[in-house]
């Protein structure tokens, strides 16, 4: 297990850039950011920011244009094919929002499976104390597609946790589950790093998600505009700073907001009136009552039946 005094993984002045001339598109633009060992880091933004493009730069799935990025001590920069691959398979665990199990497999043998190519024992002690927390005991022998979407994300944990890596990426881990299934596979996130002394990095665009890490980092096209401590084992009240930040285009925020449109990509100060206004009708999904145009307010509070006063305040 990694000293929890060095990062787990880093990146420095990174850059990714896809395309040339004018067609080109920063997808990174020179992000410097350390993920400290033994801890659960979110990583957040709108759509484009780059958010996934980091993770799959750090986790060695793609790579950087110029800059550094390390695992440990070893620069993924450097290495060969051959030796990137060797790494990702011996000392970095993925959990997909997809799953990606392999369909005719059991599911220990898609738990086992980067063991057994890598030619590497099983400890059996170990993967019994990772099948009994993820209570995957009497699913076994199952295949894929006898299982829900929740037990299917629980054996792509199980997986990545088998191997004992030195830092586990989840890449939407919980953006094809339902919120019963999401929390589920977040505790068993969360309970990696406190039980099992795991590091843990995820991208996601759910702030209740960000909830259960202890820090949230924010990109914005390229760039990271904010980092911030959140308080572990929140669940599903997440930190203010990730409720402050929202942009989106849904009729119903998934950041709780309540309003719509293109809310600005800053933490709106206390009291303030954050614009644009928005246009949606009467019948409000958030329950708010009257006018077609009204402000959002600086707190973007969770969805209420009833709006508090300083929300109705803003009705027009």
């Amino acid at each position: 297990m990694p000293s929890h005094s060095a990062p787990a993984a880093r990146s420095q002045d990174l850059k990714k850039i896809y395309g040339t001339g004018e067609t080109a598109v920063h997808a990174l633009d020179g992000v410097t950011v350390e993920f400290a060992a033994g801890e659960f880091t979110a990583i957040m933004g709108p759509s484009g920011s780059g958010k996934s493009t980091l993770m799959h730069c750090l986790a060695g799935l793609d790579s950087a244009t110029s800059g550094a990025v390390l695992i440990g001590d070893t620069d993924l920069t450097t290495l060969s094919d051959k030796a990137m691959t060797q790494l990702r398979r011996d000392r970095i665990g993925f959990v997909f929002q997809a799953f990606n199990l392999v369909p005719t497999l059991t599911a220990l043998e898609n738990i086992t499976l980067p063991l057994d190519i890598a030619g590497r024992k099983v400890d059996t002690e170990w993967l019994d104390t990772v099948v009994g927390r993820l209570g995957l005991g009497d699913r076994l022998d199952h295949k894929p597609g006898e299982l829900s979407g929740g037990q299917q994300q629980r054996v792509a944990c199980a997986r990545a946790l088998a191997g004992r890596p030195e830092i586990i990426f989840g890449d939407e881990p919980t953006g094809n589950l339902d919120s019963h299934s999401s929390g589920e596979v977040l505790a068993i996130l969360r309970a990696a790093v406190d039980e099992f002394e795991q590091t843990v990095v995820i991208v996601t665009h759910d702030p209740r998600a960000a909830g259960y890490a202890d820090r949230v980092v924010f990109l914005s096209d390229g760039r990271i505009v904010e980092r911030c401590a959140s308080r572990p084992r929140l669940g599903a009240r997440p930190h203010e700073a990730v409720r402050h930040r929202c942009r989106c285009s849904y009729s119903h925020c998934p950041y709780g907001a309540v309003g719509v449109g293109d809310h600005e990509w800053k933490s709106h100060p206390q009291g303030c009136a954050a614009q644009p206004r928005c246009t949606q009708g009467a019948a409000r999904p958030d329950g708010a009552v009257g006018g077609a145009r009204h402000g959002l307010h600086h707190r973007v509070v969770r969805v209420h039946r009833h709006p508090p006063a300083h929300v109705r305040r803003y009705l027009r």
